[in-house]
């Protein structure tokens, strides 16, 4: 499908059902499957043929969507796993271990946000962040001789600075390591990272991919072009013997383009198993089906109320990437020239009693723990997403304690706008 245009990919890339198969993709409900001699099943737990044998490791519905969406992304290989939270980790953990380093933005999501600080702090796994606003000198000082990656988002949720992919990449490689970017908000659609110099892009699967609420799952893409053997020493894990799986080396039995998904998919999803099921990759599939139709509608939607809203005195400020007001707006354009999400960020003057008054006024936004929905939803992520963080927290993270995040749907604009209206009069 290399050659089909993304929308033709959205809609067809993973599967291919041969003469007489099933023309959606199947869904292959089975924790295990069934081989005629124990040589066969030998082959599969020595990494020496493909197929399948357990499916807390791998699913032939999973495969399919995961195909998929590495097309979509121009990757080599993906691995889709049971959250957007279990993406993030092992896509990082698969490279680092105790006594590693990572750099990364500050302005990110509130929970990788506690991810990286409490829990992999936990693990010996220190974590320095930078503004994504920072110079080069700022970023590369940053760097020790333990940093093993350097993580990012497109468009940080919910503050939504957008990432200098090129920037990041060029500080990362400098130092040999890889640039993992979460790509959720904008979705290959509207930015492909690693067409900018990104070498492992994440996606919480749950938002727009998904786009209907029906299904938690997250992926990993691997770019296939980060070189592990040049870097060895770095990156053990993947440059010298596993002895857990029979000595391979997974960097250069796989290579550039399946080393890091095989490790990913051998080691972390066989230990921890934080799989996704055939069920889930069937509805996130149905998703990815009509993303190409649906993200223009949610940019469209998102860019309409960021205007509206910013001609409202109730409104301090409005954060959306599409504004030519927005500090990002330049930087948009580059990446992400079609626009990038449906979220728009805003802060009330009456700090946060005021948005608890307009939160709840609204009728037809609903207030959820949610995003990127094809139902328009909000939240002031101080007192829910992001909760864990402190006031100096939030700030470096661009999230004042009365910010409002909206994630427009589908809807038409003209009732959202109607309903953030009547609910701004109450203010």
């Amino acid at each position: 499908m290399s050659d089909y245009k993304l929308n033709t990919k959205c809609v067809q890339a993973g599967y291919t059902p041969g003469n007489g198969e099933p023309r959606q993709i199947p869904i292959i409900q089975s924790t295990t499957f069934k081989y005629d001699t124990s040589e066969d099943m030998g082959k599969l737990f020595d990494l020496e043929a493909s197929g399948y044998f357990y499916s807390r490791l791998q699913n032939p519905t999973c495969d399919y969507v995961a195909a998929k969406i590495a097309e979509l992304e121009g990757g080599s290989a993906a691995m889709l796993t049971s959250s957007g939270q279990a993406a993030n980790f092992f896509a990082l953990f698969n490279i680092c271990e105790c006594g590693d380093h990572i750099v990364s933005s500050s302005s990110i999501y509130g929970g990788t946000f506690n991810l990286l600080a409490v829990t992999m702090a936990k693990m010996g796994i220190e974590v320095t962040f930078v503004s994504p606003d920072c110079s080069e000198d700022e970023l590369n000082a940053a760097f020790k001789d333990n940093t093993k990656a350097v993580f990012g988002e497109t468009i940080a949720n919910p503050a939504l600075t957008v990432l200098d992919i090129e920037k990041f990449a060029k500080a990362a490689h400098e130092h040999g390591v890889p640039l993992v970017v979460d790509n959720t908000f904008p979705t290959p659609v509207n930015c492909r990272p690693i067409e900018w110099g990104a070498d492992i892009v994440t996606h919480s699967t749950t938002k727009y991919m998904d786009g209907h609420g029906s299904a938690v799952g997250g992926v990993v893409v691997d770019s296939g072009k980060f070189d592990w053997m040049a870097h060895a020493d770095k990156f053990p894990g993947l440059c010298t013997p596993d002895e857990s799986y029979h000595g391979i080396t997974y960097a250069e039995k796989f290579g550039k383009e399946g080393a890091f998904i095989t490790k990913c998919t051998s080691q972390l999803m066989r230990d921890l198993g934080c799989v996704q099921s055939p069920q889930s990759a069937f509805l996130l599939n149905l998703g990815l089906e009509s993303l190409h139709v649906r993200m223009p509608r949610h940019v469209e939607n998102g860019q309409a109320v960021a205007e509206f809203l910013e001609a409202q005195p109730q409104v301090t400020n409005v954060n959306y990437p599409g504004l030519k007001s927005n500090k990002y707006y330049d930087i948009a354009q580059k990446y992400l020239p079609n626009g990038g999400c449906g979220v728009v960020s805003f802060e009330l003057s009456g700090g946060r009693p005021a948005a608890e008054k307009f939160m709840k006024n609204l009728k037809l936004a609903a207030i959820e723990t949610h995003v990127a929905d094809a139902r328009t939803c909000c939240l002031n992520p101080a007192t829910s997403t992001h909760r864990q963080m402190n006031d100096e927290q939030l700030a470096a993270a661009g999230i004042p304690a009365g910010l409002i995040r909206i994630s427009c749907g589908l809807e038409d604009k003209e009732d959202l706008i109607a309903d953030l209206k009547q609910a701004l009069s109450v203010l």
